[in-house]
This record gives structure tokens, C-alpha cells and sequence, in this order.
């Protein structure tokens, strides 16, 4: 067997610097003096006797060589932790997971998910110590590709190569505005409102980035040809009420608006557009190791997938 001359911290102190793009920064991340963290990338691009960096004065640019690198540190990296946190405490290692959900999951289907899995696990896992972050598609995909997420449960579509991507639940997007408004009228009246009229509306709109805002643009776009009026807002529950104020129309997920539109605080309007339904997925690093814990999660979020809201 051939020795290995790289060690994990060198890995570590590369990453470091990848991330932040000077030896400065890196070096007070990792607790390190600057000169060290500098003589530790040049012994370690002398040890594979290749240049991973692009020297821009004090910066410090990931060449090709260090792009291609990088993506397999992390999964090095991520195993080591692993590998610690199970010799320090093994149930802990067994019930520890860091979830991602995009915005809409994250908000109405995950509580429910976690509830079911927290409940099946042995002594309703006593060691729990799982962390949850909700952000839009694109930074849960990015956060699972750097390894900062063991899994992903995302509404658009992924576009992280590096990511395994396995189809989950399908929700129906709806168009929705006050009941007040004149199209809800004549959508309660048994009228169409037509494409025209609709090119003319204000749209109430997710950000670039969105799941919900890409599902939108893939099923409004094609018809509506652009958002002739538009706004912007941060999150599906602000479009939902906002759109309850009459500010606007929104195309929305059906787990986002059924509330509102069973207490009649939405309406949904009767259109041409063909019925849009969005195919949310899970997505994990195709070079994770599992464990039990993600393997057994994976397990409940198919098993819940006819039962989701």
C-alpha cells in the first residue's frame, strides 16, 4: 500500500482559502497564522506537484487544477466529520442530519415530514440534533454540493452537476387575486378571464433564484410573453397576502394558498392557461456517504410522498 502524503488539514487550510481567496482571511478562519496557512498551499501543491491557485496579487484564484480538486476535498472532508462525530457520540452520528428545503417545502411539508420521522425513530430519537435550513432552490442545490447540507428537498429544477437528483412529489401552481377584484367576479361567474386582460395584470412574483419564480416564468411566459407590471417579493407568503390586499395576481403552489382560499380570503380565477403542475425533487451529493439517519429520512420522504399536503 502506498503511504499517503496529504493530510486532512492541508485539505482543510485549502478549502479555506478557495473559499475566502487570501491566505488572511483563511488563516482566521482556521485558526491559523497567515505565513503557515501560506506555506501549507505551497506544500501541498508541492506534494501533488501541481499549481492550484492563480496568484492576482494578494489574491488567490482557483485555477482549473484547484476547481477540480476542491469538490473532492469537501467529500473527504465531510467523511472525516462524520467518521469524529460518530466516535465521540455513535447515536448522535445516527441522528444527525442537515436538511435543506426550498422555500414552499420548507414552510408547509417539512414540519409535517420531520414530525413522522422524529416519531419513527427508536426512542423518538432522543439524540436529535438535526439541522434545518430553508433558502430558495439555488442555495439549497449549492449548499448540498459543498457539503454544507447532507440532503435537499427542492421545488425547480437543479442545476448542480454534482448533485444526484431523484424526483419527488408533484403540487399544482394556481392563479390566484382578492376576491374583490374584477377577475374573481368574473371567475365566480362562470367567465374566463382572457390572455389579454392577464398581460395587463400586476404580477406578484418570487426572485430570480426561486423555485416558485421558475415554475412561474415556465408556465406563465410562454402565454403571457412578459410581465408587462410586476413585483417582487421575498417569499410566497408575502405574495399570498399581498395578493389578499388586492395588490396583484399570483401564481402560487396549492400547499401555499389552500388555507386562504378555504377561509375566502383568495379567489382562484378561471383562465386558458393549461393546468401547470411542478415536480419537486430530492437532491444529495453524489458522492455522500450515507448514513442511517439519511438513508432512513430518504426512506420516509418516499414513504410520505402520497400523503404529502
Amino acid at each position: 500500500m502506498n503511504t499517503l502524503r496529504l493530510t486532512l488539514r492541508q485539505l482543510q487550510i485549502f478549502v479555506a482559502v478557495a473559499r475566502s481567496g487570501t491566505t488572511t482571511a483563511a488563516s482566521a478562519e482556521i485558526a491559523l497564522s497567515q505565513s503557515a496557512t501560506s506555506s501549507a498551499v505551497n506544500e501541498l501543491e508541492r506534494l501533488l506537484s501541481l499549481r492550484l491557485f492563480d496568484r492576482a496579487g494578494k489574491r488567490l484564484l482557483l485555477n482549473d487544477n484547484g476547481r477540480a480538486l476542491l469538490p473532492r476535498a469537501l467529500a473527504l472532508l465531510d467523511g472525516a466529520a462524520g467518521i469524529e462525530l460518530m466516535s465521540r457520540d455513535g447515536s448522535a452520528q445516527a441522528q444527525s442530519l442537515r436538511i435543506g428545503a426550498s422555500t414552499t417545502i420548507g414552510n408547509y411539508v417539512l414540519p409535517r415530514l420531520l414530525a413522522r420521522f422524529v416519531a419513527a425513530q427508536p426512542g423518538h430519537a432522543s439524540a436529535w440534533r438535526s439541522k434545518v435550513v430553508i433558502g430558495n432552490t439555488a442555495a439549497i442545490c449549492d449548499a448540498v454540493a459543498a457539503f454544507e447540507l447532507d440532503v435537499g428537498l427542492i421545488e425547480g429544477p437543479c442545476h448542480q452537476a454534482a448533485l444526484a437528483v431523484t424526483p419527488w412529489h408533484q403540487d399544482e401552481m394556481v392563479v390566484v387575486t382578492s376576491p374583490d377584484s374584477a377577475w374573481a367576479r368574473m371567475s365566480l361567474a362562470g367567465e374566463r378571464v382572457p390572455m389579454r386582460t392577464l398581460r395587463e395584470g400586476v404580477w406578484l412574483l418570487r426572485e430570480s433564484g426561486s423555485g416558485t419564480r421558475e415554475a412561474t416564468d415556465q408556465s406563465l411566459l410562454p402565454h403571457l410573453r412578459s410581465y408587462r407590471r410586476s413585483i417582487e417579493l421575498g417569499s410566497s407568503e408575502a405574495i399570498k397576502h399581498a395578493a389578499e390586499a388586492g395588490m396583484g395576481v399570483a401564481c402560487l403552489s396549492s400547499w401555499v394558498v389552500s388555507d386562504a382560499l378555504e377561509a375566502g380570503r383568495l379567489c382562484r380565477i378561471s383562465t386558458t392557461l393549461p393546468r401547470q403542475l411542478r415536480q419537486s425533487h430530492l437532491v444529495v451529493h453524489r458522492d455522500k456517504q450515507p448514513t442511517a439517519s439519511l438513508l432512513a429520512f430518504v426512506d420516509q420522504v418516499f414513504g410520505a410522498e402520497n400523503t404529502a399536503p
